[in-house]
């Protein structure tokens, strides 16, 4: 799916602070959204959890920092990080060229999944969202 020039891949779920999460084995894989990485130019470095760190749904899980900016990143769902994209610490820039695959940040366990899915938004819920927010509504 995509909205102007945001890609939206189907077959995940989405914060409204950007972030996407799709169920990768016994584990959630996060990362940010192609909205996000536009949002914040070229992202030249990223600040990721510990592992074994807990995170709660909405909480904080990071940052990443452009030549913009410093942007907070925020867990779409509460569980213990597992691992860490330990490639986008020597190579930030792979968030910036593939934000949904090579780009990803963590992968956490949570035994809320199931409760907390309701809490996100769907490919076309976030598309809505982002039609209302880039049209100022």
């Amino acid at each position: 799916m995509k909205f102007e020039d945001y890609e939206i891949p189907d077959d995940r779920l989405y914060s409204e602070e950007h972030e996407w999460v799709i169920s990768e084995g016994d584990n959630l894989r996060v990362g940010i959204t192609d909205y996000a990485v536009k949002a914040l130019h070229d992202v030249v470095y990223v600040n990721l959890p510990q592992i074994g760190q807990e995170v709660q749904q909405g909480g904080n899980l990071g940052s990443v920092e452009s030549i913009k900016a410093v942007s907070d990143v925020f867990s779409p769902v509460s569980g213990k990080v597992e691992s860490v994209n330990d490639r986008l610490i020597s190579s930030p820039e792979i968030v910036n060229q593939s934000p949904y695959s090579e780009g990803w940040l963590v992968e956490i366990s949570s035994s809320l999944w199931p409760s907390e899915k309701g809490n996100l938004l769907d490919a076309q819920g976030y598309a809505d969202y982002l039609k209302r927010l880039t049209s100022g509504d």
